[in-house]
């Protein structure tokens, strides 16, 4: 399509006014400036108030056990001081844009398959503004752009118990533009991975090592060492007799997160992880024959069989090969073998 100005300014060699294009298309709807999303109604109305600014933030799981907060050094645009956000001397007037008749904004078409489109693009030449100062009148402190560049403290507070995707809001730090309320400035919480605790709701888990000798035999010692730096410390059995298996669940109340806005706390679950002696591990015939007389007898019945064989066997396998195997040399298992007839379904 030739080119033509939406504001149906001359000097553009003759093309039809943009609204005249629409009417035809659509029955004289002039640019369906009745209906909302379209062009053809002029420039947009303002915003009351600038974009917010949005951004990511990562927090440890201390930080959001204990709450913390946060200093830092940040540069935005304000309303110049000299002009008062005019972006022209005192006296100076701004000149209308003749590229988008004062509107600040253009209209484009777009083409859609065999449609065309209809929407509201800023404009280039003022970059929106509907107006410019001449070089020799504009702001000499903002230069014309109506805002300058201030570098402020900032600080954030991040609240005890706050949670992965909480929002922390600086009202009205964000870039300021003439004629608006500043936007906010919003945090949005990310948790890091810890290497001891992880975080369901309210709740905390986290392994809890122990040797063979102590799921057995008990212990009393600091286990692991909490969120905020206090030591957590447990002593096992509780009665005579009673032993720790893995993957057994010791709840610890009291221990978890902090609420927010609340002195409830969460749970703390920890799983029994059960350290074997290592392969070296070597002790005496009498020491295990010992450990025999100690520990409880084996309570499985013997197995009968009419043929037994004695078989060898890999103490160090690896789970992820089940299932991979062919004892005939091929890379995985096969359901249907090459060369294996077809089965017939029963009549």
């Amino acid at each position: 399509m030739g080119a033509f100005d939406g504001s149906g300014n001359p000097g553009m060699g003759g093309q039809p006014d943009l609204d005249d294009i629409l009417a035809q298309m659509f029955g004289g709807m002039g640019g369906m400036g009745g209906m909302p999303g379209y062009g053809g109604g002029g420039r947009p109305p303002k915003p009351r108030k600038s974009p917010d600014e949005e951004t990511k933030y990562e927090v440890t799981l201390e930080d959001l056990y204990k709450g913390k907060t946060v200093k830092f050094a940040s540069t935005k645009n304000v309303v110049c001081g000299l002009c008062k956000g005019k972006g022209g001397k005192d006296k100076a007037t701004a000149k209308q844009c003749s590229t988008c008749g004062g509107q600040g904004y253009k209209e484009v078409l777009t083409r859609m398959g065999s449609m065309l489109t209809s929407s509201m693009a800023p404009c280039t030449v003022c970059d929106g503004q509907g107006s410019f100062f001449s070089p020799k009148d504009k702001c000499k402190k903002c230069k014309g752009k109506k805002v300058t560049e201030e570098k402020k403290m900032l600080e954030i507070y991040i609240p005890r118990g706050a949670k992965e995707g909480d929002r922390v809001v600086l009202e009205g730090e964000a870039d300021q533009v003439p004629d608006q309320e500043p936007g906010d400035i919003v945090f949005h919480l990310v948790e890091t991975e810890h290497p001891v605790f992880r975080r369901a709701g309210p709740d905390l888990t986290a392994d809890l090592e122990i040797t063979l000798a102590e799921a057995l035999a008990g212990f009393s010692r600091v286990a692991l060492k909490h969120l905020d730096g206090r030591g957590i410390e447990i002593t096992h059995p509780k009665k005579p007799g009673d032993v720790l298996s893995p993957g057994q669940v010791l709840k610890i109340p009291g221990e978890g997160m902090p609420l927010k806005k609340s002195d409830a706390r969460g749970d703390l679950y920890l799983i029994v992880d059960i350290k074997f002696p290592d392969k070296d591990w070597a002790p005496s015939p009498a020491t295990l024959e010992k450990l025999r007389e100690i520990l409880p007898k084996s309570t499985h019945l013997p197995i009968e069989a009419e043929t037994v064989d004695e078989v060898d066997y890999e103490s160090d396998a690896n789970i992820e090969e089940f299932g991979q195997g062919d004892p005939r040399g091929g890379s995985g298992w096969q359901d249907n073998e090459e060369g294996e007839p077809a089965q017939c379904a029963t009549q």
